[in-house]
């Protein structure tokens, strides 16, 4: 039986993170406050939870292993990882598989590991009468198994896969993915 906020089904949840292994002092930090907030709040994964909620993003990775997929986010007006909110789903590697499949218009998207990836805390600014508040982003490392043309969503202006650390932004978490996933290369 699932409970509000999916108290019943936090425990893998809490199982990936304390699994997981920082590779450094933000991401340590931002590991404990997860923790922290799994536990003390029971919308966590409902986006009417004012402070903040989990959302599930991913890297996305090309069919031959040698791109990552990046979006233009309309909203944010940045280029960023696909993913998105949880609505309620404790299994952030769904809600990932389900985000990148929509924000891609790919199908066959394939979890590289079940483990997290990367973990990341921002802030969300207000936009369109939402107060600003937090995401408290976990993040997984996915694989296109095709190589098809990808379709922009209406959540999106464009789509482009990258292939050097010099095309990113100077966004720390997105570099800090790149250079995890060169290394496992």
């Amino acid at each position: 039986m699932m409970t509000v906020g999916g108290r019943l089904h936090r425990g893998k949840l809490r199982s990936l993170l304390g699994a997981y292994a920082p590779c450094t002092e933000e991401e340590i930090e931002s590991k404990r406050k997860m923790l922290v907030f799994l536990e003390r709040e029971p919308a966590c994964f409902e986006r009417s939870c004012v402070e903040g909620h989990f959302t599930g993003s991913c890297w996305l990775e090309s069919a031959d292993g040698s791109s990552i997929l990046l979006t233009h986010h309309k909203k944010a007006n940045l280029w960023l990882q696909l993913g998105g909110h949880a609505d309620g789903d404790p299994d952030l590697l769904q809600v990932a598989l389900r985000e990148a499949r929509e924000e891609s218009g790919l199908d066959d998207i394939v979890p590289l590991s079940d483990q997290i990836f990367d973990i990341d805390i921002h802030t969300v600014p207000e936009y369109q009468g939402v107060p600003e508040h937090m995401h408290y982003d976990v993040r997984f490392l996915l694989k296109a198994r095709e190589s098809t043309p990808v379709t922009v969503s209406e959540e999106s202006f464009a789509l482009c896969w990258i292939n050097t650390i010099d095309q990113l932004p100077a966004e720390p978490s997105l570099q800090r993915m790149f250079s995890k996933w060169k290394s496992i290369l």
